[in-house]
């Protein structure tokens, strides 16, 4: 199981990728806004996304889990 967390603090622009969805290292999980910059978080290992973490919309910190994968 992995944790993917964020990179950086900002607003959760848009989420790529659905819960139950197989995903492979590198591809995008999520992406970030954060001075109007936007900034993709990966997955670091491939997978099934078991759970995400955060919607659209939601403010994350630097190291808060966005989704896991199993």
């Amino acid at each position: 199981m992995t944790e993917i967390k964020a990179s950086m603090a900002g607003s959760v622009w848009k989420i790529v990728a659905q819960q139950g969805d197989s995903v492979a290292a590198g591809e995008d999980i999520a992406i970030l806004e954060s001075m109007k910059m936007e900034i993709p978080i990966p997955a670091e290992d491939g997978g099934t996304v078991k759970e995400l973490k955060v919607a659209e919309g939601d403010f994350v910190n630097e190291g808060d889990v966005i989704a896991i994968i199993e």
